[in-house]
Formats: C-alpha cells, structure tokens, sequence
C-alpha cells in the first residue's frame, strides 16, 4: 500500500478566517514546516510558477506553473517539503460565496459540487497574465483600507474569478445553460447531501423526476461514469476521511454510510481499494474529530 507519506504527520482543522474571506501572494514561498489541513473553506491556489508536490485527499499533483488548483472544504491538503511557490491561495467559506451576485452561483456549483473533475486545471501561458492580473487586483483591494461595503467589492471578484475558471473548460461553459448538465450537476449535488440516507441510483432519479435509464445518459455524457460509480466515489472518499481523520469505530463509521452490517461495508471498501478498512487506517495516525 503506499500511501501519502504527508498524511502521517498530524491533521489540523484550520482557523476561522475574518469574514470568510482572505488572499495570501506567494512571492517564492518556501514550504519548510509543511502541515496537513482539513478545510472549513473552500480554496483556489492560482501558482504562475514553482516546483513540489501537492497533496490533496489521498491524490498527489506535481507542481510546475500556470495552473490552478481547487480544493473543496472537507478535502484534506499539504505541500511536500520544500515545496516553491510563486502565486496566490484565496480562501473563502460558502457563507462569504452568498455575497456573490447569483448569476455566478452556477459557476461555483458546477467547480466545486464535481470538485474532483476540476481539481487541477492547467492554463494557457497567453491566459495565465488574465488570471494573474485579477488574482493580483482582488489581493489589493483586500490588502488595503477598510470601507462600508469592501465586502461586496471582494465577492464581485471572486464571481469574475469562477466565471473565468469556469471558461478554462469550454465543456463546462457551453453546458452552463444546457438541461442535461443542470442535471447532472443536481444529480451531484443530491449525492454529496444524501449520501448517508440511500446508495440507490432509482432513489436520485425520482428526486429528479427521470428515469434510472435516462441519469445513466446523462452522468456517462457529462463524466463518462454510471451514476453507482459516482454514488460510489462519494461514499469511498468519505470512508477514506473517517477512517484517517476519527477515532470512530470501523462499525459507526459503516452505519453512519448507510450499511446494513460492518462486513458489508468492509466487503464494499475492499471492493474499490483492494485493502481493508482496517488496514487503510493502519497507515495513519488516528486523532479525535
């Protein structure tokens, strides 16, 4: 098994940010004490340059430049040692989000509701100054004074910011206004809320108001995966993070994923990793929730 070697060290939950918002610039920042965070807000690390490793969940990204990084809250991060950074990281909580003119709340949705397709996205080195510049621009407006509704300057930003991200996939933009991808982004939506209630693909498609038949066309049209292999996925990952990140006992940590039994979730579990969910914990240090 080999498994992160980052996720050894122990897992933090990170602070309260002021107002649910922040931007830090790394200007040739050098990771020499690197930590493992388990986030309370959502993330966007813009690097325009630098080498190492980012960690993100049990995935593992090398670092080279013009890219852009995004980390879903829940999701556990670190950089490998001596990690070089040149970029942006912004932070910011759904409570913040809110703020952000509506129009904008299809971007964020389909980003991050299906975080794990859009987890790296490589820019253009001729888009990357336009990503650059308002990264830039946002990190100065939050630097500087406070005002009455500098709060609203910032979440306008950050809805350019997701409507420009969202163009790095023009897959994503023409399927903003499109029915079937509304679909499949409510499909995904549905699973990460209802995941510890029900695993039965026909349970989504009523919710829906489609056939089992036609969720399968749409989720293999816009993720080439069945709809049972996303439910999966969901529910695998969040297996992975409780049995890292609680001292839970493997037979909570199945009831609470709706499994009838402990062993019909360790078959399960064993089914998509090919190691059981004792020995997956075994790689990790267990620390109280």
């Amino acid at each position: 098994m080999d498994l992160n070697k980052t996720h050894s060290l122990v897992t933090l939950i990170e602070k309260d940010i002021k107002n649910s918002f922040s931007i830090d610039q790394w200007d040739n920042f050098i990771v020499e004490d690197p930590k493992t965070f388990r986030l309370t807000y959502n993330r966007i690390f813009l690097i325009e340059s630098g080498h190492g490793t980012l960690f993100i969940d049990d995935m593992s990204y090398s670092i080279s430049g013009n890219e852009m990084f995004l980390i879903g809250k829940g999701q556990v991060f670190s950089f490998a040692p001596y990690s070089l950074l040149n970029g942006y990281e912004l932070c910011f909580g759904d409570c913040f989000w809110e703020k952000a003119p509506a129009s904008a709340n299809n971007c964020k949705a389909v980003l991050y509701n299906n975080i794990s397709s859009n987890q790296h996205l490589p820019i253009r080195y001729d888009h990357f100054h336009e990503f650059s510049s308002i990264f830039q621009v946002l990190f100065l407006e939050y630097s500087g004074a406070e005002y009455s509704n500098k709060i609203d300057a910032l979440a306008a930003y950050l809805k350019i910011i997701m409507i420009k991200t969202g163009n790095l996939n023009a897959s994503l933009t023409k399927a903003f206004n499109n029915h079937e991808h509304q679909l499949y982004g409510r499909f995904v939506e549905l699973v990460n809320q209802q995941y510890q209630q029900t695993h039965e693909v026909s349970d989504f498609a009523e919710q829906l108001n489609i056939s089992p038949r036609k969720l399968a066309e749409v989720c293999k049209l816009h993720s080439d995966k069945s709809p049972k292999e996303i439910i999966n996925a969901q529910i695998i990952t969040e297996a992975k993070r409780a049995l890292q990140f609680s001292s839970k006992p493997v037979k909570e940590i199945a009831f609470g994923l709706n499994f009838a039994t402990p062993e019909q979730f360790s078959h399960f579990f064993k089914r998509h990793t090919h190691i059981s969910p004792q020995f997956y914990r075994s790689g990790f240090v267990k620390i109280g929730m």
